[in-house]
C-alpha cells in the first residue's frame, strides 16, 4: 500500500484499504483483548485511590493542553540549553523533510527505530526506503509486523493478532531460522538480528511518552530495552513529540507513571523508563515537535480532552467492536475509540467521519480511561459535526434520502404508505435493476429479510375482535377462596 494512501487519511470501509471491505478480526484477538482488560481492571480495582489519581491526571492534562503555547516555548528553551535542536512541523510532509535532511547531513544509511506510533502518522518506514534508507523497528511486535508487511492492529501489542506460530513462520521465512514456536527462542532470534542493526544504524528514532516543559525532559517508557539501545548506540538520535505530549512539570511524572503502565499492561511501573534531558557527549539530539492535525482538535472546544490521551489502549481493549473489528478496520494509525475521536480531527471529517459511528455507545471505554477523556460523548459530538457539516458523507443525495424517511415517518397513514411499499419493493427487488446483491457494502454480508405475511395492523383489522372474544373465553374464574 502507497504512502500517498495512508497520509490521505482513513477510508473507512472502502476496499482501497487491506481489511476494510469485510472487517473481521481473528477470533483470538476478541479473547486477547478481553482477557487482557480483565487483568488490568483487577490491578486497578486493587488501588483504593485509583480513581483520585484519574481525576488528578485529568486536570493536569486541561490544564497542559490550555497553556500549550507556553509549555512549548519553556520545553524548547531547557532542551535546547542542554544541546539539543529542536523543529517544528506542520504535518506529515515537514516532518519528514526534516527526518530526510538530518540522514543526508549525517550520511545515514540505516535507522533502528524504538517503537512510536507518532512515526506510523508520519509513514516514516516508506519514506525512508524511498530515499534508500534502511528502516528497521527494533520493539519486538514492531518488528514482526514490518516483516509480515502490515500495519499494527495495536498501539500497544502491534502483533496481538499473530501467534507464536505465526511468528515463527515469518522468522523462517524472512530470517532462515529454524522453525520454533517457543517464545523465548523466537525472542533470542529477534535479539541476535536486532543487535547487528543497532550497531551498524546511523540514527536511531524514537517517540516520546511524555515531555517535561520545566526539566526540558524526554520521558521514554519500554518493557524491552530497545527504546535505550535505539537512542543511545547510534551517532545521531531523532525524538518525535506530538505537541500534546506536554506536561507542565516533573513532579506530575510519578502521576502517570502509575496511571500509563496500570492501564496498558496491567503492570505496577514499567521495565523502563529513560529520562533524556539534552544530548549525550558525542551524540546529536534532534526534537521534532509535530502537529499534523492536533491544532483541528485545539479549534473545537468540545473535543479538546482527546489531547489528553496517554496512548495506553486501555479503550480498545475494552471495546467489543473492536474486538470484532480488527485495527485494520478503523482505516488508519489508531484503532478502537481513541482512533474514532481522535482520527476525525487529524486527517478531517471527509476522510474519516464514518468511524464515530463504529461504536455502540456501550461507554465501556469512557470507563477505562486512565485520564477520564469522555470518549462516549466525544462520538456523540463527532456524529452530530459528521452530519451537519459539509462533507462526502454528507451529500446532497443522504440529506434528500433522510427528509424523505423523516416524512414519511411523520405520521400514521404516511408511514403505513411507505411500508407498503417497502414490502412491495422487497418482494419485487429480484425483477428490479438495483438487485438487493448489488447494492455494494450493505448486503456483502447480509441478506434482505424474507418478507412475512400481511401487517400487523392489517391483521388485527379483520382479526382483532374474534381474537379478543377467544382470550376472554379462555379465562377460568380463581378457585373460591383464592383471588
Amino acid at each position: 500500500m502507497s504512502s500517498q494512501l495512508h497520509l490521505a487519511g482513513a477510508a473507512f470501509l472502502k476496499s482501497l484499504t487491506a481489511g476494510l471491505s469485510e472487517p473481521s478480526a481473528p477470533k483470538s484477538l476478541g479473547a486477547t483483548t478481553e482477557r487482557s482488560s480483565k487483568h488490568n481492571q483487577a490491578v486497578i480495582d486493587a488501588i483504593p485511590y485509583f480513581q483520585e489519581w484519574r481525576e488528578a491526571a485529568r486536570q493536569v492534562k486541561t490544564y497542559a493542553i490550555a497553556n500549550l503555547d507556553k509549555l512549548l516555548v519553556e520545553f524548547e528553551r531547557n532542551i535546547t540549553a542542554r544541546g539539543a535542536t529542536v523543529l517544528y512541523a506542520q504535518d506529515a510532509a515537514e516532518a519528514n523533510r526534516h527526518i530526510l535532511d538530518i540522514a543526508a547531513e549525517h550520511e545515514v544509511k540505516s535507522v533502528v527505530k524504538a517503537k512510536s506510533m507518532l512515526s506510523e502518522e508520519l509513514e516514516l518506514n516508506h519514506v525512508l526506503e524511498e530515499a534508500g534508507i534502511r528502516a528497521v523497528e527494533t520493539d519486538l511486535g514492531e518488528y514482526i509486523v514490518q516483516l509480515a508487511g502490515q500495519r499494527p492492529v495495536h498501539i500497544v501489542t502491534p502483533a496481538i493478532h499473530m501467534s507464536a506460530a505465526d511468528v515463527g513462520r515469518l522468522f523462517a521465512e524472512k530470517l532462515g531460522e529454524p522453525y520454533s514456536e517457543e517464545h523465548s527462542k523466537l525472542t533470542d532470534i529477534a535479539r541476535r538480528h536486532l543487535r547487528e542493526e543497532y550497531l551498524a544504524a546511523g540514527m536511531g528514532t524514537s517517540g516520546c511518552n511524555f515531555a517535561l516543559a520545566d526539566t526540558g525532559t524526554l520521558v521514554i517508557v519500554e518493557n524491552e530495552g530497545n527504546g535505550g539501545l535505539s537512542t543511545s548506540t547510534p551517532p545521531v538520535h531523532v525524538a518525535l513529540i506530538g505537541i500534546e505530549k506536554m506536561l507542565p512539570k516533573a513532579a506530575y511524572l510519578p502521576l502517570f507513571l502509575n496511571l500509563l503502565p496500570r492501564s496498558g499492561t496491567g503492570q505496577k511501573l514499567t521495565s523502563y523508563t529513560h529520562l533524556i534531558h539534552g544530548a549525550t557527549p558525542g551524540q546529536k539530539l534532534y526534537v521534532i515537535l509535530l502537529d499534523n492535525g492536533r491544532s483541528n482538535v485545539l479549534k473545537d472546544p468540545a473535543a479538546t480532552s482527546a489531547l489528553h490521551c496517554i496512548r495506553c489502549g486501555a479503550c480498545i481493549n475494552a471495546c467489543p467492536v473492536y474486538r470484532r473489528a480488527g485495527g485494520w478496520a478503523y482505516g488508519w494509525v489508531y484503532p478502537g475509540p481513541i482512533g474514532s475521536i481522535l482520527t476525525p480531527h487529524l486527517v478531517g471529517l471527509d476522510q474519516a467521519g464514518k468511524l464515530p459511528f463504529a461504536s455502540s455507545l456501550c461507554g465501556a471505554c469512557g470507563e477505562v480511561c486512565p485520564v477520564k477523556i469522555d470518549i462516549p460523548h466525544q462520538l456523540v459530538h463527532l456524529r452530530h459535526r459528521a452530519v451537519n457539516e459539509p462533507s462526502p458523507m454528507n451529500s446532497w443525495t443522504e440529506r434528500l434520502t433522510w427528509r424523505v424517511w423523516a416524512w414519511f415517518m411523520g405520521g400514521p397513514s404516511r408511514y403505513k404508505l411507505m411500508m407498503a411499499g417497502v414490502r412491495m419493493g422487497v418482494r419485487m427487488a429480484k425483477f428490479l435493476p438495483w438487485h438487493p446483491g448489488k447494492l455494494g457494502a450493505w448486503t456483502r454480508g447480509r441478506e434482505l429479510p424474507k418478507v412475512p405475511g400481511p401487517a400487523f395492523r392489517s391483521w388485527w383489522r379483520r382479526h382483532g375482535n374474534q381474537y379478543t372474544q377467544d382470550q376472554e373465553g379462555a379465562r377460568s374464574p380463581l378457585p373460591p377462596g383464592e383471588g
